[in-house]
């Protein structure tokens, strides 16, 4: 009998414990979270991460002389032809590799494999070829085949690629890509560069085609013209309408405004040799893109009621000096202090929702503008890309804020009045690139190395003893961050040993 209650007890306590099971695994399943990522959010991850960061204001944009900052400590770069570890806390090496290169390779590897998802495969092979060249620009040797693999492959510390082998993968990728993107296949609408529209993203790969021929003009004639002539066959951007850039928001600021609008806003100014070129040939971008603060003193005293957008009132900061020595120069230039010097407008055309151009119709007709001048392709003039080029970029700064735009009569003037001359093409071509290129610094510094213009004077601080840039000269390349040296320490050393010491002089390969 106590056999048969204890048995009686024991079936009601297991009748209690599936009662209390049943629904336990409904309680326990998250029904909010979502347990995959679509990845054409990644892509879109990346692209918004391309946005160059404001510390890209340190070397890229100094070094081409474009704005410049009197100041050191964290500031210290390009204004004193000096290497700094500090900038390159958030620079593009630890930004696009945490977040570009991750980002599009693990769309790479999880929609290889799926035909559904072949256009977004390829839209993200082409956006990280172009994360690639401008990291290898920068750099030099790179991890490049290795580069994103850290989760996928447990490639912890990557080796690295040189440059030498980079650009031909790079090339080819660009060719590939864009040849299997199919108008037929699923179209990504939520892509955030062209909303899945493939005819665009065609002409960015071919404009990125483009771009890679022509960096290899000094180091490999043969191959860039080949490969121009493909990227010019194939379709690149020629329209406004097919820029390649972020459009900022509220949500999505773009660094270098973020930057210029909070605790940098008076630590930067329009450098001279820029506000000079577009004073003294009236160029109606000057107002578009500069405001002075007549009279400041300091910070402070930069407020809307002083601002001037007058060319004739504008003076840029020249190279060469620091926070001390700048005083008695800013006396000398006639002005109440340095607070005194043009900066760039960031109230609009580096004001934080202003959109961040990656590619445009301009950089891309006047690369044309050079091939043509050079032979390598025949349609069209090089006179016609030239001022294409430069009409392309006049309308483009209305897209920045309609305070920068350029009137249709002062952009056609300007064209008429400097047309492309015989026996200075290659210069007046890059110059025009570099005021193109203006806050796109990665571009603005291949470039500049690449062709050699605009004809720069070497920035002379500190340049006799000045163990990083020699007397005379510029800086050639980017070195790699504290954090590359001291985690993956062999592989780094190893690309150093390949490529030259790890110095700002040292040449990558194609700038010779």
């Amino acid at each position: 009998m106590k056999k048969i209650r204890n048995y009686s007890l024991l079936a009601v306590l297991l009748l209690f414990a599936a009662s209390c099971d049943k629904g336990l695994e409904r309680l326990n399943k998250n029904t909010t979270d979502p347990t995959a990522i679509d990845p054409v959010l990644l892509l879109n991850n990346a692209i918004i991460n391309t946005s160059f960061p404001g510390k890209s204001l340190v070397f890229d944009v100094g070094i081409v002389q474009q704005m410049v900052t009197p100041n050191g400590g964290v500031l210290a770069g390009a204004n004193f032809n000096q290497d700094s570890k500090e900038a390159t806390l958030a620079s593009i090496w630890v930004v696009y590799y945490e977040n570009v290169i991750k980002y599009t390779h693990d769309v790479i590897i999880n929609t290889k494999s799926v035909a559904a998802r072949s256009n977004l495969y390829n839209m993200a092979r082409i956006f990280q070829s172009y994360a690639f060249m401008i990291l290898t620009d920068e750099y030099g040797n790179i991890p490049y085949s290795q580069g994103g693999a850290g989760y996928s492959d447990q490639k912890f510390f990557p080796s690295y690629d040189e440059q030498k082998d980079i650009y031909p993968n790079i090339i080819q990728e660009l060719k590939d890509a864009s040849a299997a993107l199919s108008a037929t296949g699923v179209i990504e609408t939520q892509d955030v560069l062209y909303s899945g529209n493939i005819a665009q993203w065609k002409k960015f790969a071919n404009s990125l085609l483009l771009r890679a021929g022509m960096r290899l003009s000094k180091i490999d004639a043969d191959k860039a013209k080949a490969t121009v002539q493909a990227a010019f066959a194939g379709g690149v951007i020629t329209s406004n309408a097919d820029n390649a850039y972020m459009r900022q928001d509220g949500n999505y600021t773009q660094p270098i405004g973020g930057m210029l609008n909070g605790s940098e806003a008076a630590n930067f100014y329009l450098a001279k040799p820029f506000v000079d070129q577009l004073k003294n040939t009236n160029d109606p971008r000057l107002p578009a893109i500069a405001i002075r603060y007549v009279g400041a003193t300091s910070g402070n005293g930069q407020t809307v009621g002083v601002g001037s957008t007058n060319p004739a009132q504008q003076i840029g900061m020249p190279m060469g000096y620091d926070n001390g020595t700048i005083v008695a120069q800013a006396s000398a230039d006639g002005l109440a202090s340095f607070y005194d010097y043009s900066q760039a407008d960031r109230r609009r055309i580096v004001k934080p929702s202003a959109p961040v151009f990656y590619v445009t119709a301009a950089q891309t007709d006047l690369l044309l503008a050079e091939a043509a001048f050079r032979g390598w392709i025949t349609s069209g003039t090089a006179a016609q890309y030239f001022s294409d080029g430069i009409k392309a970029h006049m309308d483009q700064m209305a897209t920045y804020d309609a305070g920068c735009t350029v009137a249709p009569g002062d952009r056609d003037t300007y064209i008429a009045a400097n047309p492309l001359m015989a026996g200075t093409e290659l210069e007046q071509i890059n110059t025009q690139y570099w005021i193109a290129s203006f806050l796109n610094g990665p571009e603005a510094f291949a470039n500049f190395r690449r062709s050699g213009f605009p004809a720069l004077t070497p920035n002379p601080y500190g340049q006799p003893n000045n163990p990083d840039v020699p007397t005379g000269t510029f800086i050639r390349r980017l070195t790699y961050p504290t954090s590359e040296l001291s985690v993956n320490t062999d592989n780094v050393n190893a690309a150093i040993a390949k490529q030259g010491a790890d110095k700002l002089s040292t040449r990558i390969w194609w700038d010779k």
